[in-house]
């Protein structure tokens, strides 16, 4: 390995520099190319979600919320809160922070009268899916240029590294023995 390479290595920061330079058998230049360029993925992903928040004026929090709201059926502040890892009285103090900037209202449950959902309002989900429409785009664009070999590749990697990461994670209440 080069001197350049080791500078590389030692200068890349975060969780990715330890790994890349710990780890066995990685020492291919290509292999530091990739785990810099996964590391700039993960970075510009988590300023993209930032831009997201600021551009609807909610909170890493709130904006969690919002996803699941529209990416799943309408939600129990209570499922809610089971969802993102906070407490109910905190899932209720968010819920009513959404509805009172007009991202969210409350409706009867439709099969249990005691109970409300959350649901995204029409107008923050058109807000929310304009700010996404650009990355969206770009990436569909780029996709369809793709050859179905190397659209085979890039699916096989991203479907491995994705395994990675779900692999790296604890799961919650799992007793290590």
């Amino acid at each position: 390995m080069s001197v350049m390479d080791e500078s590389r290595k030692s200068s890349t920061p975060g969780v990715l520099a330890s790994a890349t330079a710990g780890a066995s058998g990685a020492g291919s230049a290509s292999s530091g190319y990739i785990a810099e360029q996964l590391r700039e993925i993960a970075s510009l992903s988590a300023k993209f979600q930032k831009h997201v928040g600021k551009s609807l004026s909610v909170n890493d929090t709130d904006l969690l919320a919002m996803e699941h709201l529209m990416t799943n059926e309408p939600l129990t502040p209570t499922d809610l809160a089971r969802h993102l890892g906070i407490s109910t009285a905190a899932a209720t103090v968010m819920v009513d922070r959404l509805t009172a900037v007009g991202h969210v209202h409350r409706e009867p449950h439709a099969h249990d009268r005691r109970k409300v959902v959350v649901v995204p309002t029409p107008a923050s989900v058109q807000a929310a899916f304009a700010t996404l429409a650009p990355m969206f785009s770009g990436v569909a664009q780029l996709t369809a240029e793709l050859s179905e070999s190397d659209r085979a590749v890039v699916t096989q990697f991203l479907s491995e590294v994705i395994g990675v990461l779900r692999g790296a994670i604890p799961v919650p209440n799992q007793v290590n023995t």
